[in-house]
């Protein structure tokens, strides 16, 4: 049997469109055909804003939260074992004076992890967050190397129960993402931020870093914040008051 390449292309796309998700797909591309071309544009920069002197010591609602939003499950192996965000104590050695502060995938302006796939996996939305393209990742761990933070996890094991919103795979890497899905539905905020708010902290506040508005905007303008290893020229989308 012998078909017109119009006739294979059409029966291709028939082939796809029955599918919930064929080999080959691209959950981006999915998910870049549900939104108007317009959705993600240069004219916003989504980042967070937390303040560590309302971060509470043991508290670890964002981290809670994180993993029950994007389905991070917990494998009782903590050298291995996912974490999209962790809650770290720092204290000074000199003075005793203790922090407690959330850390995450700091969605740098330059990203490093970016920098160094050689599959182009790790990229960034002009809207300023950093994602992983579990279809291209080849589970190198390059990005994880090159991230300052510690951001990054492999995937050793088998994933199930997936969360649609939150696809992860074995053999691949992965970090936040912000919470993509909540920002492309115009949620208005993160999973981790809602946490803290709910339980009386807020301490993370969400927003578009662009929009002078914003309550994240006018706060960096008017309050004092660093980034982390700022020395790095990395221009992160995560800022920190309190340190």
């Amino acid at each position: 049997m012998s078909l017109s390449r119009r006739e294979f292309l059409g029966a291709g796309t028939a082939a796809v469109a029955g599918t919930a998700l064929a080999p080959g797909v691209r959950l981006i591309e999915l998910a870049a055909a549900r939104r108007p071309e317009d959705a993600v544009t240069a004219k916003q920069r989504w980042g967070l804003l937390i303040d560590t002197g309302k971060c509470s010591e043991g508290c670890t609602a964002c981290v809670e939260a994180c993993h029950e939003e994007n389905g991070v499950t917990d494998h009782g192996k903590p050298l291995t074992d996912a974490q999209w965000i962790r809650k770290v104590e720092a204290r000074d050695p000199q003075t005793g004076y203790a922090h407690s502060l959330p850390v995450m995938c700091l969605h740098c302006e330059t990203p490093p992890c970016v920098d160094v796939c050689p599959t182009g996996a790790s990229f960034r939305r002009v809207d300023g967050i950093v994602l992983v393209d579990k279809h291209i990742c080849i589970g190198c761990r390059y990005c994880m190397m090159a991230c300052p933070y510690k951001a990054r996890s492999f995937i050793h094991e088998n994933i199930t129960d997936q969360k649609p919103d939150a696809p992860r795979g074995k053999g691949t890497v992965e970090s936040c993402t912000l919470c993509v899905h909540k920002v492309d539905r115009g949620d208005g905020t993160t999973a981790c931020a809602e946490a803290c708010k709910e339980d009386g902290h807020q301490a993370i506040v969400f927003g578009d870093l662009n929009d002078s508005q914003s309550e994240i905007a006018r706060r960096l303008k008017s309050e004092s914040s660093v980034q982390l290893r700022a020395d790095l020229n990395l221009n992160t989308g995560v800022r920190y008051q309190g340190l």
